[in-house]
């Protein structure tokens, strides 16, 4: 987090792509993103997105019922030629965070994160969602999240969800003091 003018600490502006909407919310966890960071700015391809999706029959949210969503058209979308393959979503959530001060994307696209990096724009995505979720206490478990979105089929490399299925934290009684505080306030 960046200071702002009157040297207080900024919040990111969290700004999210269509697939942590759709996943989160066929998981029955839409409630955990305002949760973990409040307000979440949505692009308008996004909302399109979704519309799109709602008229083919898919399970996806209204967004435009979530008070905690705020719509914002970037300026320079059209002046984004990131890459060929990079939905109009994709894209307008990297242009509204090069346009953030201090921004903070959420998207799963393997090719939307890559120009994320690219352009060193931080970036989290459902799965680190989910994760956050679970230190906070607002989910009792990620692993049968994991199934779910298995099932959704949720794209993600094997390595990735190998490696997350098989992660087990250490107990408690195996940290010091510090480092349980420490863990606490993460």
């Amino acid at each position: 987090m960046k200071p702002n003018s009157c040297g207080k600490l900024a919040l990111p502006d969290f700004i999210c792509n269509t697939s942590p909407f759709q996943y989160l919310h066929q998981l029955g966890c839409l409630e955990i993103l305002p949760a973990l960071v409040g307000r979440v700015v949505v692009p308008h391809a996004v909302q399109e997105e979704l519309q799109i999706g709602q008229s083919q029959g898919c399970d996806v949210p209204d967004l435009t019922r979530l008070a905690w969503v705020t719509f914002r058209q970037p300026v320079s979308a059209p002046a984004l030629p990131l890459a060929a393959d990079l939905g109009r979503g994709e894209s307008s959530v990297l242009a509204l965070a090069l346009e953030s001060k201090s921004p903070l994307v959420i998207l799963d696209d393997g090719l939307g994160r890559r120009a994320a990096e690219l352009l060193r724009i931080p970036m989290t995505g459902t799965l680190g969602l989910l994760l956050d979720a679970k230190k906070m206490g607002l989910i009792p478990a990620v692993l049968p999240l994991l199934d779910q979105l298995d099932r959704l089929r949720f794209r993600v490399s094997s390595l990735r969800f190998g490696s997350l299925r098989s992660f087990q934290p250490l107990p408690p009684r195996c940290l010091h003091k510090a480092d349980k505080a420490a863990i606490l306030l993460s």
